[in-house]
């Protein structure tokens, strides 16, 4: 296999609900090392908050930076991992330490899942705040804040967010999006698919399109097959197999591939 020339290490940034091992990034790890990338993991909590997640990214940034003897980092980022990350460079300072952010479905303009909670008393119910929090805890997350989580996710809270976080001078930010063709995808996403579709289009069963597109390369996957699509969590390569004919750690390879040829 054809070896990839990075100048900066690769930092890997999941999103909310995922964690760092084999089941939440498949074979990507793996494949990315086979082409020569040095890989490193955001180890940051699951359920944490956008500011506590940075925190956390900064520690492992500067370890990463020491280790290596070099000057910088080229962050990828799955899901609201995007929204972390850009906290990270423009909130803790760390713009001069980042080389690139790639994000792959992260809601950079807010979630209207997380809208259509907050709107629904529902699920503020004693009961099902509850079992939330039993949930919550399988993650063996330190500070997890779930509610919290959902009110930064929110429309509103996301556009003050952008104000606050704009892109820093000189680093190199681009964006990936997936499609759902039909609800079956993947029937976990049958509700939420069907929510967004209604009331944004195109979506991949947690963000719509119009969310994702973020910097100034975007990139859309779509599949190879006319009937299947690819959702929110295949692009994680969570199901370790092709999906609509894609080799979703290919996605990465040709990822890193941009980057090297950016001098990245």
């Amino acid at each position: 296999m054809e070896k990839i020339s990075l100048k900066y290490p690769v930092l890997l940034v999941h999103g909310l609900a995922a964690v760092d091992n084999a089941f939440f990034w498949g074979r990507i790890p793996e494949k990315l090392e086979e082409v020569g990338v040095k890989v490193y993991h955001g180890e940051a909590e699951a359920w944490g908050t956008i500011e506590n997640n940075a925190a956390l990214l900064a520690e492992k940034v500067d370890e990463i930076l020491q280790n290596n003897k070099c000057q910088k980092v080229n962050i990828i980022a799955h899901s609201k991992g995007g929204l972390d990350s850009r906290y990270l460079i423009s909130s803790l300072g760390y713009g001069d330490k980042v080389a690139s952010l790639t994000t792959l479905s992260t809601p950079h303009r807010g979630s209207k899942i997380a809208d259509y909670i907050l709107s629904n008393e529902i699920f503020f119910k004693p009961l099902v705040k509850d079992f939330v929090k039993i949930m919550v805890k399988l993650y063996g997350d330190e500070s997890p804040e779930p509610y919290g989580i959902l009110n930064e996710l929110s429309t509103k809270s996301v556009k003050e967010f952008n104000k606050n976080n704009p892109d820093y001078p000189g680093i190199y930010y681009s964006s990936y999006f997936s499609v759902m063709k039909k609800w079956s995808d993947n029937v976990t996403f049958f509700p939420s698919y069907k929510y967004l579709k209604r009331n944004c289009g195109i979506n991949d069963g947690v963000v719509c399109l119009e969310s994702a597109k973020w910097g100034e390369d975007f990139t859309l996957i779509e599949g190879q097959d006319e009937d299947d699509g690819i959702c929110h969590t295949d692009m994680i390569d969570v199901t370790r197999h092709k999906v609509s004919g894609v080799e979703i750690p290919d996605i990465y390879i040709n990822i890193v591939k941009k980057l090297s040829d950016k001098g990245f």
